[in-house]
């Protein structure tokens, strides 16, 4: 059932990558393919999680960006019924569940990715669709299970119609993981968990987030790391653009991080506490975690 959302009605979802970290397996099949088993019991590919909880938050479309190649794929799954002789061997109430796929299809756009020149690159391809709205962002790799009887995107929509401008939802984190992820830091408001961004870091070693990304509040050698949801203002095309049409590039790629941080210096930014798990379906280890663990 949709929950309450007001403001943003368009989601993202980068899903143009090459799958290095699950190879070989994702040289036989997308890793958003890759097979999880949802709380209702059906086994999903990782994508249709993903477009599920944006819809499921109230989101109305979803642009999910690709390559080219893969579009046949993609639309197979999403806006085609299956084969006649597949459908007549389904139970009814999977021939059901076949039609409500295709429900969901019609608020899919595949948007082209023509080269794969990193995530910040996918996210501005979406920049035409999104015409100058907020919109939601969800890693094409992660899974959210909520605490709350609202999912995690909802929460993250909820702040943003306190704040109305640019949110990213958060988690602690341990200082031996802090490597493997965006960190922020800034001042928390510890009865409501919104922060107030002062600083956005990629993937810091320990020693740089204790000296400088440790949250008064927080426990020592544990960080705010992004929970893989954003909320961002559109002006996040124009920082992209910008960095895109200069050529500026972190190891041969156009990052998001760097650009986020521009947003924030330039139009304010609040991070929530994510009252949810976030599951990493994109590392093999993190992967079998997340296929035991979810759908419990």
């Amino acid at each position: 059932m949709n929950q309450t959302n007001n403001l943003v009605k368009k989601a993202i979802i980068p899903a143009a990558g090459f799958g290095t970290r699950m190879f070989p397996a994702s040289k036989g099949m997308k890793k958003e393919f890759f097979p999880v088993i949802d709380t209702d019991g059906r086994a999903k590919p990782i994508i249709l999680v993903i477009v599920e909880e944006a819809i499921a938050a109230g989101i109305e479309e979803v642009g999910i960006v690709i390559q080219l190649s893969d579009q046949e794929l993609f639309e197979g799954f999403f806006k085609h019924p299956p084969k006649p002789e597949l459908w007549q061997k389904l139970s009814p109430e999977k021939q059901e569940y076949s039609q409500y796929l295709q429900a969901v299809g019609e608020k899919i756009t595949f948007l082209m990715q023509p080269q794969q020149e990193g995530y910040g690159h996918a996210v501005f391809c979406a920049k035409n669709w999104i015409n100058n709205d907020a919109f939601l962002l969800l890693l094409g790799d992660h899974i959210y299970r909520s605490y709350l009887n609202i999912n995690c995107t909802a929460q993250l929509l909820q702040v943003y119609q306190q704040f109305n401008h640019s949110v990213i939802g958060l988690r602690k984190t341990p200082g031996k993981q802090i490597h493997h992820y965006g960190c922020v830091t800034g001042t928390i408001d510890l009865d409501t968990n919104f922060l107030s961004i002062t600083q956005i870091y990629e993937k810091p070693t320990l020693e740089y987030a204790r000296k400088f990304l440790q949250v008064e509040g927080i426990e020592k050698d544990e960080f705010l790391s992004v929970f893989g949801l954003y909320i961002l203002e559109a002006k996040i095309f124009d920082i992209l653009q910008e960095e895109i049409e200069e050529n500026r590039r972190d190891k041969g790629e156009f990052q998001l991080t760097s650009c986020l941080e521009k947003l924030r210096q330039q139009a304010g930014m609040t991070g929530v506490c994510i009252q949810g798990e976030c599951f990493d379906t994109g590392i093999p280890e993190a992967y079998y975690q997340s296929f035991i663990q979810f759908a419990r």
